[in-house]
Formats: structure tokens, sequence, C-alpha cells
């Protein structure tokens, strides 16, 4: 067993600060299903995945793993799990009416009962109010490069907050902006399928006036003393490969569109000096409104952090330009050292200690939570039915020891979210594959709760011992 290992299985819930939540993630588009029943209408994501060849084997989320109809069985798993919080995303095209300017009904009937069972259940109900899940009706308008999408989000964020917030008083504004910039409007890898490396950075800039506007109002919109507002950014480092001046400055270039760009703008309300570079290398500078961004910046009472890995940057000359961090020149992503989960990705903790303690260099005392956190593996069930899935296992642990390890070094760590509950549709990957400490079987939609999850079932339950 290494160190890691050890220290992630000897550290108890009660290790952590008085208050500290544990609880799962987990995602609208992902779980849901049902896409055209309770008065819900499409999303960007039924377009994509049913246009030819944008899917793994053109595989959809139209039933996935049925949460609008068995939301009630999955609330019995969180209970008996011990969570104390269950972070989800709320469907835009499923809370609002066509013509996205009044509440859906039915809409608003499912996630008042999902959320008052939680409750019941002793369980926090955390929500996230974007999760990539545009409505069709609103990209028909031009989607994020429109710069009325920020009124449009404003309207949403506030008939939200109104219809449900005496029963959620936690609030993200979006998940990963840059997930929906760069890889919907650059890569083209998710929804809308977009490839224009300029108006990705349109995109993003609309995305990042549309959070703070979003909170200023929902600040007076069915206030409660105990409402948190925030945002949630899958910061992930960006390493330069060795300490070259050729790697650095490379690795400085992801760094700005993967991290700089979203926690300048949410934290400063302003650009590093790189993407402002960048605006005006790709000729976007005059639709980029700093004054706009500057005035409207609004205070969060927490930061979410998804992290799942460390991207390793290294400088290569006349490198092809990545989708996926437009406007970063010379560089590559190579292969971390060590395991990969099913993604590629490196299993490197360590790097959630770093960012969390990057984080708090910027905003001291900023309430930060960890709002995703794992790892995808090829599981297999065995003769008796269960799941032994021990790199999981040792994936949860190893990355809790590491929040802790931030929280020792002053960091106001509030909160931890397993990705995921539940198996589901992997976005662009379909079905391939699986981050569930529940698995799901797609065919029957019976869930079995795996090793990884009965750990950490186990683990909370030390809190009452």
């Amino acid at each position: 067993m290494t160190t890691a290992q050890a220290r992630g299985t000897e550290l108890d819930p009660g290790d952590f600060p008085t208050g500290f939540q544990f609880g799962v993630a987990t995602a609208a588009h992902q779980i849901e299903g049902a896409v055209d029943e309770g008065g819900r209408s499409p999303s960007i994501w039924e377009t994509f995945a049913h246009t030819p060849g944008k899917t793994r084997n053109g595989e959809h989320a139209d039933v996935t793993v049925d949460h609008y109809h068995r939301f009630r069985e999955d609330v019995d798993l969180m209970a008996d799990l011990g969570v104390d919080t269950y972070r989800f995303s709320i469907a835009w095209s499923r809370l609002l009416a066509p013509g996205m300017e009044d509440l859906n009904s039915e809409g608003v009937a499912f996630y008042r009962e999902l959320c008052q069972l939680l409750l019941d259940n002793g369980i926090t109900p955390t929500a996230t109010l974007y999760h990539w899940d545009l409505p069709q009706e609103l990209q028909d308008r031009g989607g994020w490069v429109n710069p009325a999408s920020i009124d449009w989000f404003r309207t949403y964020a506030v008939l939200a907050k109104e219809a449900l917030g005496d029963l959620i008083k936690t609030w993200a504004t979006f998940n990963e902006p840059w997930c929906t910039a760069f890889l919907g409007y650059s890569s083209g890898e998710h929804a809308p399928g977009i490839k224009d490396a300029p108006t990705s950075f349109v995109a993003a800039h609309h995305l990042m006036i549309a959070h703070h506007e979003a909170v200023e109002a929902m600040q007076t919109t069915n206030p409660h003393d105990d409402d948190r507002l925030g945002i949630v950014l899958n910061l992930i480092p960006a390493w330069p490969a060795s300490d070259s001046p050729e790697d650095l400055r490379a690795a400085q270039g992801v760094d700005d569109v993967h991290n700089g760009l979203f926690a300048g703008a949410v934290l400063f309300g302003e650009y590093p000096d790189g993407i402002l570079e960048i605006h005006e290398r790709m000729g976007v500078a005059d639709q980029i409104d700093l004054d706009r961004l500057a005035a409207v910046r609004t205070s969060i009472d927490f930061l979410g952090v998804n992290y799942y890995n460390i991207n390793h940057i290294e400088y290569v000359e006349g490198a092809a330009p990545m989708p996926a961090w437009p406007g970063a020149e010379n560089a590559r992503v190579t292969r971390p050292p060590g395991e990969l989960t099913d993604m590629g990705w490196g299993v490197e903790p360590e790097g959630i200690t770093w960012m969390l303690k990057r984080i708090h260099d910027w905003a001291p005392g900023l309430p930060l939570m960890i709002t995703e956190n794992g790892a995808a593996y090829p599981d297999v069930v065995a003769a008796d039915g269960a799941v032994h899935d021990p790199k999981r296992t040792d994936y949860i642990q190893r990355h809790i020891a590491a929040v802790h390890d931030a929280i020792e070094a002053g960091v106001n760590v509030v909160a931890y979210y397993v990705w995921s509950l539940l198996d589901n549709y992997e976005w662009a990957k379909g079905y391939s594959m699986r981050f569930g400490i529940v698995r799901v079987d797609y065919e029957t939609q019976t869930r079995t709760v795996k090793d990884s999850g009965i750990w950490y079932r186990d683990w909370l339950s030390r809190r009452d011992s």
C-alpha cells in the first residue's frame, strides 16, 4: 500500500472541518432521459447526438439511465450511501416552457419533488443552472455567440430561483464554461459542434458576463439568509513537461485559456494579458467589452472546482493549434506519467492540492468546493453480481486525502462531491465510459452499488461511530 493510499484509508470524515459536506454529483442531460416528456423541449445535445458521426456509435441520451422516472430510487440510493449533499443540474429546456420566458409547470413539479425528497432524507440539494444543454430554440437564435444570450440566461436564473429557491439554497450558474466555449465552439467535439476559434472567445465572454449578471439578479430574487451563489470551473493544472523556457511558455498559454480566462473573469472581472493578446490576434477584441465585464463583476459565495487530472504541456515548434485551447501556440499535451484512467487521464492527486492552494492565493478565504472528482474504469460484473472496482476506490481515497492536505495548508475547502453517483451518458463518448460508484445496466436500468460506493458509504458511516 502506498503512502497516499494509507492516508486515504486512515483519514476519517471527522478529520475534516465541522460542517464539511460529502456528496455525489450528476448532470441533467447525462441521467434524466425523457427528452420529450413533461413539457421538455429539445436541447442542443439532442440535435448534436442525432447528427451522424458526432457521438460514439450515434449514442444519445434520450433514455440514458431514466432518472426522470427513477429519481425516487436514486434518492434512496443516496440516502443509503449516507451522503450529506447531492449536486445536480437543472435542464433549462425542462424548467422553462417553449419561448423560454415562462416556467413549465411540469418541469417545476419534477424538480420540486426531487428537492423535497432529498430534504426529507437529510440530503442538501445543490443545483447547477447550466451543464451544457442549451435549449435548441436559443441555439437557433445564435446560442452563446449572440449577446442576447446574457439576457436569456439571466431570465432563466431568476425564474429558477423564484420557482425553487425555497428548497435550493446553493446555486452554481455554470458548469465548466471552458467546455461550453472551447469544446462547443472551437474544437466542435461537443454541442453545438461549431469549429470557429475566434467565435469561441466571444462565447466565453458572454458566458462570463451572464454569470455575473445572473448572480446579481438572483441575490434579490426569493432571497434567503443562507443562499450561496457561485460557479463551477474545471481548473486543470497546466504543468510544463520540463523547466525549459519553451515548455514554461507553452504551458502558460494553455493555462491562460483553460484557467486564467475564467478565474480572472469570475474573481476579478478581467482577463489575463495572454487572453487579451489572443483577442487581438483573432480579431475579436471589438466584440469583447472589458469595461462591462469589470462593471458587472459580482462577488460569489463559493467557487466550485472540478478536478480530474493534470495537463502536461511541452513546447513543439510549429505544432498544429490545439482546437480545445485556441490561441495557445506551439503547445502540445503529452502523455502523463504513470497509470491512466479510461479517459486517458493521469491519476495525480497532488494536482488537486496544488490547484486549491493556487486559488487560495488568488482569493484567500473564499469557500471552495470540489464539485466533481472521479474516474472511469472498465468495470466488470462478478459472478455474484458484485462490481469490484479497486482502482476507483483507490482514486477516491487518494483524492480525498489530497483535499485534506489543502485544508491543512489553510485552504477553505467546504465540500467534496464524487463524480458520479451513477454510470451515465458521457457526452460524445456515449456509454463507453463508466464513472459511477453505482453501476447501471443500460438494458434493464438495474442499479448496483459498486465496491467504491460501498467503501464511500462505510467510510461516511464512521461519523456516527
